[in-house]
């Protein structure tokens, strides 16, 4: 299969199976999915959508926001973990967008990425499901397949938003990077991988890892 003919299909069967993926933090504005997406910085959407709530009852926007202390905002946030560093990153980027954007999160991926504690993957996903602008953020889900794809080395994600930039249509950006962390999810996931499930890797998947898959198997 050539490379084109890969990239058709891995569309055509994720259109198939998840049409309309939805964005999987729940927020209701640019500031709240920015807050969401910082929070989930090594933890989990289904974790940060019990924490969340919690935070936006008292805070759900900047200005509500630098009212707590950043020790209020830590204790809140806590079970999600890292929570000091994202408890000044969530105060600290609060303040500047109320003294340098109006209280408003910037439409701009340089601004953005000078925020406390937003980095170009966070960045990434504000820039495309807050206000639909073509990105293709990378996470360890999508870092993962597009290695066992045979679509990237999987040396580093840089890389690998890199080549799914490259190889992927524009348009399809936004939508397809969520399809591939849901199809992840359910049919590839790091742990319990079933191969039999995994109907894009079996038939596109990088000879090594299929090796790789099938001699574990074989000794387990």
């Amino acid at each position: 299969m050539t490379k084109k003919e890969s990239i058709d299909f891995i569309i055509k069967t994720l259109n198939e199976l998840f049409p309309e993926p939805p964005i999987p933090l729940d927020h209701k504005d640019p500031y709240t999915l920015l807050i969401a997406v910082l929070l989930s910085a090594q933890s989990t959407d289904a974790r940060v959508n019990t924490i969340t709530p919690l935070l936006f009852a008292k805070a759900d926007n900047p200005y509500d926001m630098i009212k707590l202390s950043v020790e209020q905002i830590r204790e809140i946030i806590k079970p999600v973990g890292l929570s000091p560093m994202k408890s000044k990153g969530i105060y600290g980027l609060s303040h500047i967008l109320i003294d340098s954007y109006n209280g408003e999160v910037p439409q701009d991926m340089e601004a953005l990425e000078s925020l406390p504690a937003v980095g170009h993957k966070t960045a990434s996903v504000v820039m495309s499901q807050a206000f639909n602008v073509p990105a293709f953020p990378v996470d360890t889900h999508i870092h993962r397949l597009l290695y066992r794809w045979n679509l990237s080395n999987g040396k580093n994600v840089v890389q690998t938003e890199k080549d799914a930039k490259r190889l992927f249509p524009k348009e399809t950006w936004n939508k397809l990077h969520l399809q591939i962390i849901y199809y992840a999810r359910a049919y590839s996931p790091a742990r319990g991988w079933n191969l039999e499930k995994d109907i894009i890797t079996q038939t596109i998947g990088r000879k090594s890892v299929l090796k790789a898959y099938h001699k574990i198997k074989k000794g387990s």
